[in-house]
């Protein structure tokens, strides 16, 4: 069992308790000025987190980062303790991660849609392109749309993200707007305003769409950070929370896979285009 899971187990001597906190904080501050410039990162992921483990606020919203590098691995890039999400406190998150070596802008960022990240992330990397998370974006639309209607417009939904190409999924985008906007105007706005953004993924390797359509790399590592720190009894500060919530994430990274298409990355990089998932041969004149 981790030290992250025994923090907070009976029976521990409160000296132990103290003293493993202020471990898991030196750790946390060393990897957070660890030097970032040997890799090259592809594809980033953000997510503003938030869970409730009796700390001294009532809610803390973690901002986590996690890249894939050239050669299909994943890391834990950014995890600082953010305010509500702000642009401020995500320009600061990317600003240290350039300083730290992270020159060179990622090729796509997957987010979800009500964060300050968008704008951070513009005036940090302005050439990184965006693809929304489909998973936030479904649930968005379904919540304003009547709950005996939603299992149909879900499957609509997914005719679009799971479409071959851009062109079948703007077919299908049409006809999603067309069958509901009358009657589920806010519903049909809510996906249209964000139209591009939802379909980048198809300039990108096929092999990369299932691991780029989401933020999933954060919401599954998260579902067990929530998992572990709300059996915490009331021994969490906003600290002690940020630098358990490291040693949880890494000992989760753990077990990551590496992307399919691994091959593809560094096609990215040099600038190969494709099409609907695949590689576009400029033929020859």
């Amino acid at each position: 069992m981790s030290n992250a899971m025994t923090a907070c187990a009976p029976r521990l001597p409160e000296a132990t308790i103290t003293r493993l906190k202020a471990d898991w904080w030196d750790d946390y501050e060393r990897w957070s000025k660890r030097d970032l410039s040997a890799r090259r990162y592809v594809y980033f992921w953000a997510d503003g987190v938030y869970f409730t483990p009796r700390m001294d606020e009532d809610r803390q919203c973690m901002l986590v980062i996690i890249g894939a590098d050239e050669w299909g691995n994943k890391d834990v890039l950014g995890l600082i303790d953010g305010f509500r999400e702000s642009t401020q406190s995500w320009r600061e998150l990317l600003l240290d991660l350039k300083r730290r070596g992270l020159e060179a802008a990622p090729e796509l960022a997957v987010g979800d849609g009500a964060m300050g990240f968008w704008a951070a992330l513009h005036d940090v990397y302005g050439k990184t392109r965006v693809q929304r998370c489909w998973v936030h974006k479904t649930a968005n639309v379904l919540n304003a749309m009547p709950k005996s209607v939603q299992p149909k417009a879900k499957a609509h939904l997914k005719d679009i993200w799971m479409a071959e190409t851009k062109a079948d999924a703007n077919a299908a985008f049409d006809f999603f707007v067309e069958a509901y906007g009358v009657k589920y105007d806010r519903a049909v706005k809510c996906l249209t305003k964000d139209r591009a953004d939802l379909l980048a993924f198809y300039d990108f390797p096929a092999e990369h769409w299932k691991h780029i359509r989401t933020t999933n790399p954060i919401e599954s590592t998260f579902a067990t950070v929530r998992h572990r720190t709300t059996k915490t009894k009331g021994c969490l500060s906003r600290q002690t929370a940020l630098a358990m919530t490291h040693q949880l994430m890494l000992s989760a990274k753990k077990k990551w896979r590496k992307l399919d298409g691994q091959n593809r990355l560094p096609e990215i990089i040099q600038g190969v285009e494709f099409r609907d998932g695949i590689k576009h041969e400029i033929k020859a004149a």
